[in-house]
């Protein structure tokens, strides 16, 4: 069986329905971006993979230093910003594990781990349009976002062809980027800053 054929398997379309009815929105978008997943979901049995050329689920983390409660942020090249590690799902059939995947992938911290740690599930959930490419029209993505931790930030080690951009920062600093974040992000921050009250 080849990857779409796990990506269209019926059980994948009901784990993410439990998912998504699990989630207790924070703020009217995040509730309309809910809805939205569910009822593509419900449509596209292929929302899972990149190939979904109406939108396709993502996804992507946080970082926490566990040390310092500071989190980790790159500078995204193609849209300009900073944004929380993350990217399509390669194979993998657990939203979560594409989330570690991506966060090992692009920081080369050898330690993340789900926040809190026994529980991976998505702390964030996030509708966004993506431009059009050369392969791909304009799309969505459907985007699951996790916390993870390391207690190892010194040992941060970009892959290459991977984001150079880094920076460690207290959640109030990232917040005061100001334009160079987007609102859904200041939303997984706030929602960070709660996870980070916990670790004291």
């Amino acid at each position: 069986m080849g990857a779409a054929d796990k990506y269209a398997l019926p059980e994948r379309q009901a784990a993410l329905l439990r998912s998504l009815a699990r989630h207790s929105p924070a703020d009217p978008k995040e509730a309309r971006d809910i809805l939205l997943i569910r009822r593509l979901v419900c449509q596209h049995s292929d929302i899972m993979s990149p190939r979904c050329q109406v939108g396709h689920i993502t996804a992507s983390a946080l970082v926490i230093d566990c040390a310092s409660g500071r989190i980790l942020l790159h500078y995204h090249r193609k849209l300009s910003r900073w944004l929380q590690v993350g990217g399509h799902l390669e194979g993998e059939v657990e939203v979560a594990q594409a989330a570690l995947r991506e966060a090992r992938e692009e920081t080369g911290l050898p330690d993340l781990a789900f926040f809190p740690h026994a529980a991976a599930v998505p702390v964030d959930l996030d509708v966004h349009t993506i431009p059009a490419q050369p392969n791909m029209p304009a799309h969505l993505h459907l985007d699951f976002r996790y916390l993870l931790t390391t207690r190892q930030p010194q040992a941060l080690a970009p892959q290459r062809g991977e984001s150079l951009q880094f920076r460690w920062l207290t959640v109030q600093q990232a917040l005061a980027l100001d334009d160079a974040l987007d609102s859904s992000l200041r939303r997984l921050l706030r929602k960070a800053q709660a996870a980070i009250a916990q670790l004291g």
